[in-house]
């Protein structure tokens, strides 16, 4: 089965449920890399799983969570601002040829 990097950003109001949710992606192996903003390798299957889960955190309309699979291009693509170095690609991930 194949891994895809995905994005995962959500806006939940409750802390409580901020919180579970963020233990909740951290169980899928995914890192935080801002607040509410996390990444890692999901394959598709456990993708729409956690689609599926993350209905449960969800209470009011404008609550949202975001998950964004991102192509090998995508993710060699994707430009980060920051005032510190930052990346979705962990460095052991990148070969140096």
């Amino acid at each position: 089965m194949f891994y895809l990097r995905t994005l995962v950003f959500y806006d939940l109001s409750d802390d409580k449920r901020r919180s579970r949710l963020r233990d909740h992606l951290r169980s899928y192996g995914l890192r935080r890399i801002q607040y509410s903003g996390f990444v890692g390798d999901i394959n598709p299957h456990d993708r729409h799983l956690l689609a599926m889960e993350v209905r449960k955190f969800i209470r009011e309309e404008r609550e949202s969570v975001y998950i964004v699979p991102l192509c090998n291009r995508c993710v060699r693509l994707c430009k980060i601002v920051s005032a510190k170095p930052v990346s979705i690609v962990e460095e052991s991930e990148v070969e140096v040829v």
